[in-house]
């Protein structure tokens, strides 16, 4: 066999030309052999990869599961060996001829041609409306909105809609979205409504000031529906109850769903049960939802659904619904330079977001940022991108507490949480991303005790350094802040230098949460701190419970301490 191996060698030393040619006609044998196979016969595909929802399809790879809000739940349901040609939005493949048809891709024209296209084929779940005018003053539609710079898609704002029971979506400025119930605005030219979507480019999401409009038809069913209405409270009823509450209307047949959709049809975020009276309007100073009494005194049954309590004429039973509150959503840069810089200094996993995200609806100014973080940026916090010492953002947020980075603001708001809530958060950002949970692989391997050990410490470091060296050092718990948003807020738009508009405030209150809030720590099933790490996190509370009382300050909130 060698001599064998050494003739063949010697032979192709002699004529390379030869052994080049049959090692191309081996590849191209080979070729063939594997297209044939890919036409003829379906991918593999194993049964961790092919989800227990999916599809049959010959020649399709798997996608995985797209998950489908209660009001697409009836379209996404096809006949058994129908052919998947996956998200009913955006078309799996084109022809040769319908490319040559659409024209440029990169052109407007053939995005607005294919987006006509695409809308006339899905009238059965959302019915292109329209190109409308919007502004900022008056919405267009007035309920919740959503943003996202980089991955918006006109199916994930119809999606969103439609699970919190809206009628229409609406699409602006190609990453912003908008629902409501009624439109409130005239038409524009289609040509306005002409930019590509930041995650679907073959597709138009609206214009500058344009939104182009769907009405969600699989939505409609939804939107008769109450359980997305946060209960706010028994309230006494205000003094001047006409103008606190400028519209109602008597209902004998009296239900929580009937007044609910009675104010949200009105475009109003509080609806107030007043036995057979049914009031709608917003928080103000004249009905700031702060002062609740007892719920028996609201308990009378309503006329019209007896295991529901439909309050009383003096005690009114108030529900938050799913009109946005726009006295707080305009935000802007500041439009002269600021004269100082202020800190938003937190350890990570703290809320500074959050405070963030409070700040700029109370103050109606961007927040910016001594890093840069392009989810943040895409999810609306346009200060982002700004350099920390641009002076046209309200505060900055930063984690740093080195004595030479502190010591270049001129006032800061320190924000301190749990130690014990903090670092889960932090951990489940860095694992699991902003809005994300860590795997239980992390929190069970090595990761979670090297953590402990590195973050812990500087938790403690950073409050001691701040008030070391910060200049101008406001103190806020963010305990306190969830407890007493109001007061707490208050505090802070005061060292920014705003006068803080008490409506505006109110209006913060029902849109507190934000689309980049982690909705709660995931309850692990188990206690990931052990009792060497209880010790030692515990010592560092009552090191800087002991440095903010020194100053004169109120120290950790009780539960900071383990039970």
């Amino acid at each position: 066999m060698a001599k064998l191996l050494v003739k063949l060698q010697r032979y192709f030393r002699r004529k390379p030309v030869r052994f080049f040619t049959l090692l191309a006609l081996y590849l191209a044998a080979g070729s063939l052999v594997f297209l044939h196979s890919g036409f003829a016969g379906e991918p593999t595909v194993t049964g961790t990869q092919r989800g227990p929802g999916a599809a049959e399809g010959p020649g399709l790879p798997y996608l995985g599961v797209m998950q489908l809000s209660r009001g697409f739940k009836a379209a996404a349901t096809m006949p058994d060996g129908g052919r998947r040609h996956g998200p009913w939005f955006k078309s799996t493949s084109k022809e040769p001829a319908e490319r040559a048809k659409a024209g440029d891709y990169g052109s407007t024209r053939s995005r607005v041609l294919r987006a006509r296209s695409g809308r006339e084929k899905e009238e059965d779940r959302a019915r292109y409306i329209g190109c409308y005018v919007d502004n900022t003053r008056r919405r267009t539609l007035r309920g919740v909105s959503f943003f996202d710079y980089k991955k918006m898609t006109v199916f994930r704002c119809q999606d969103n809609c439609a699970e919190r029971g809206y009628l229409y979506a609406g699409l602006e400025f190609g990453a912003e979205c908008y629902c409501g119930h009624k439109i409130q605005a005239s038409n524009a030219s289609e040509s306005e409504c002409n930019m590509a979507c930041k995650g679907e480019r073959s597709n138009t999401c609206g214009g500058i000031n344009r939104l182009s409009i769907y009405r969600l038809e699989l939505a409609q069913e939804s939107a008769r529906r109450y359980g997305s209405a946060i209960f706010r409270g028994c309230f006494r009823r205000p003094d001047n109850v006409s103008i606190a509450l400028p519209v109602s209307q008597l209902m004998l047949n009296m239900s929580v769903d009937k007044c609910v959709d009675f104010c949200t049809e009105k475009e109003y975020p509080l609806s107030a049960l007043a036995g057979t009276a049914c009031r709608c309007g917003f928080p103000t100073t004249l009905f700031t939802l702060h002062e609740r009494e007892d719920e028996q005194l609201c308990a009378q049954k309503c006329a019209g659904e007896e295991f529901e309590s439909c309050g009383t004429a003096e005690y009114l039973l108030v529900y938050q619904t799913q009109v946005q509150d726009n006295r707080c959503m305009d935000r802007r840069f500041l439009p002269t330079r600021a004269k100082q810089l202020v800190a938003l200094a937190s350890f990570p996993g703290a809320g500074n977001t959050w405070a963030r995200h409070l700040i700029e609806l109370a103050t109606g100014f961007y927040t910016g940022s001594y890093y840069f973080d392009g989810s943040l940026y895409n999810k609306g916090f346009k200060g982002e991108r700004d350099h920390w010492r641009s002076g046209r953002t309200i505060c900055i947020k930063t984690h740093e507490s080195g004595q030479k980075e502190i010591k270049s603001f001129d006032s800061a708001i320190l924000l301190i949480r749990n130690p014990y809530k903090a670092l889960m958060a932090e951990f489940n950002r860095k694992y699991g991303g902003h809005i994300g949970f860590a795997a239980h692989a992390h929190w069970k391997g090595k990761e979670w005790p090297e953590f402990v050990a590195n973050y812990a410490p500087w938790w403690a470091t950073h409050t001691l350094d701040w008030l070391r060296y910060g200049k101008k050092v406001l103190v806020v718990h963010f305990e306190d802040l969830k407890r007493d948003l109001f007061v707490q807020l208050q505090r802070m738009v005061g060292l920014l230098g705003i006068a803080a508009c008490e409506d505006r405030l109110l209006c913060v209150e029902g849109q507190k949460d934000g689309n980049f809030k982690r909705s709660g720590l995931r309850k692990l099933e188990y206690d990931p701190y052990t009792p060497e790490m209880r010790k030692m996190i515990s010592g560092y509370i009552k090191t800087v419970d002991t440095a903010l009382k020194l100053r004169n300050l109120s120290g950790v909130p009780d539960d900071y301490y383990p039970r």
